[in-house]
């Protein structure tokens, strides 16, 4: 079992405020596997006075962002040389597949780094326009303290969304990981001070919702910056507002996967099998509405069902897994309230159902609902679990109705023998995400986020970094 007994602040391994602790339990095997110190708001008040000391006297806001830059690259480096490590701890503590770890827990975080640093070499830091009076030099600053508040589902990833930019942009940084996946950020934390980034620039403090809050409302913060579910997005967003502070919200997600009839059925599932049931189904980005049209719908529907069917569920940890456990008991109670509510609106389990495949760990059995109306709760709420629902449509403009027919945003699929004509389709669903016989896997370099109900602001891209940026206008005459 791996134990920790301190917290990363300041640039060094400090005791904690509290006694408190956090057990990190296998959703495999419902052993405990860690235990760190559970973050009290006084560890939340050293945090962020030490990236407060940071920003505002120390050399890290004040070096060039190519320095900054290369300082990142070398953190990116050391990252590369323990991804095998990153990705087993992330399969160890949240259940995540080995296959899905070693693809994309832990070389996605590293793209992100290697991604911002090499931009860092090249990003305006100013520029020159014309002015009414004279030249207006149009300046970009770092916005100061950022609190990232980070979920379980792809811990590392998202905490490089934040992180790898943030770094570049000099801003100073207090991480609060969730408690369920409190370990992975140990391990980022010995990477950062063997990188040599200066004391109190990142600082890590896992935490539960109360301290989460502390930070999120404290004064010392400039921005927050926070991944998770809408409910906890609207409070954060309330407390930002309140303050007029700064803040960015990637949130839920409820993406439609589109079949047209000139879809060639094998090529898509073999997509599909990672775009709808990658992480167990834990992805805010996930496809699990699949809409097909009437004339193809008995014939998708069965498509689907073979695709989740011929997906082995088990072990993690064994290479040949493509489904495992849940991260947490409350999540598989609540995905098999969800599987209930579908059977008694009068959907079809045609694969899966309430029976689970194992006696042991938070298993929930992949489950396909086959007659789904887009108004049923399985088709508008997020289930964040292997269960999909295979919805009919009439048109392709139905279709696209349908699809745009949620509280949600954040992606979208379409499958076709036409590419032009899947492109005209993404340009009609409203989402911030789409992919076009493809799944959009977040690419580094272009803006990822949502409309509606799916969040506020963009990460990545440049974009990604400008959110870590103050935009000051300096005229001047002659």
């Amino acid at each position: 079992m791996l134990q920790h007994d301190r917290l990363f602040i300041g640039g060094d391994w400090v005791a904690p405020a509290s006694t408190g602790t956090i057990d990190v339990v296998s959703p495999h095997t419902e052993e405990i596997v860690g235990r760190v110190p559970d973050g009290a708001p006084a560890d939340m008040d050293r945090a962020v006075a030490a990236a407060r000391e940071a920003f505002d006297n120390g050399p890290w806001p004040r070096m060039t962002m190519a320095e900054r830059a290369a300082v990142v690259a070398r953190l990116a480096e050391i990252y590369a040389e323990r991804q095998a490590e990153m990705a087993q701890l992330i399969t160890t503590e949240m259940g995540s597949p080995i296959s899905f770890s070693t693809m994309a827990q832990a070389p996605q975080p590293l793209g992100m780094l290697q991604y911002f640093a090499e931009l860092g070499t090249t990003f305006a830091v100013e520029d020159e326009r014309p002015g009414l009076f004279g030249p207006v030099t149009v300046r970009r600053e770092p916005v100061g303290v950022v609190a990232a508040v980070v979920p379980w589902n792809v811990p590392q990833f998202v905490i490089m969304t934040k992180l790898a930019p943030a770094l570049v942009a000099g801003c100073t940084v207090v991480i609060k990981p969730a408690p369920e996946t409190p370990l992975d950020s140990y391990l980022l934390a010995d990477m950062i001070a063997q990188a040599g980034i200066p004391a109190g620039v990142v600082n890590i403090v896992a935490a539960g919702r109360e301290a989460g809050e502390h930070l999120v409302s404290h004064p010392g913060v400039d921005k927050v910056a926070f991944t998770g579910s809408t409910a906890a997005g609207r409070r954060i967003a309330a407390i930002c507002g309140e303050q007029l502070k700064r803040c960015s919200l990637e949130l839920g997600g409820k993406s439609a996967a589109i079949i047209l009839d000139d879809c060639h059925l094998p090529s898509a599932m073999g997509f599909l099998s990672i775009a709808s049931l990658m992480n167990n189904g834990q992805a805010c980005v996930a496809q699990t509405r699949i809409l097909a049209s009437r004339s193809r719908y008995d014939e998708v529907v069965q498509a689907v069902s073979d695709m989740v069917t011929g997906q082995a569920v088990g072990d993690p940890g064994d290479p040949g897994t493509g489904i495992g456990p849940l991260v947490a008991k409350r999540q598989q109670d609540r995905v098999e309230d969800y599987i209930k509510i579908g059977i008694d609106e009068g959907a079809k389990p045609v694969v899966g159902g309430l029976e689970r495949p194992f006696d042991r760990g938070w298993y929930v059995a992949p489950t396909v609902f086959a007659g789904v109306h887009n108004d049923m709760r399985i088709a508008r709420e997020e289930i964040f679990g292997p269960v999909l629902a295979v919805i009919p449509y009439d048109d392709e403009g139905d279709a696209v109705r349908i699809a745009n027919d949620s509280d949600y945003g954040l992606s979208g699929t379409v499958w076709t023998a036409d590419t032009e004509r899947g492109m005209d389709i993404a340009r009609q669903v409203r989402t911030g995400t789409y992919g076009v016989n493809v799944m959009n896997t977040m690419e580094p370099s272009a803006p990822f986020g949502g409309y509606k109900a799916s969040g506020l602001g963009r990460e990545l891209g440049p974009e990604g970094l400008s959110a870590y940026l103050e935009y000051k206008s300096i005229a001047r005459l002659g």
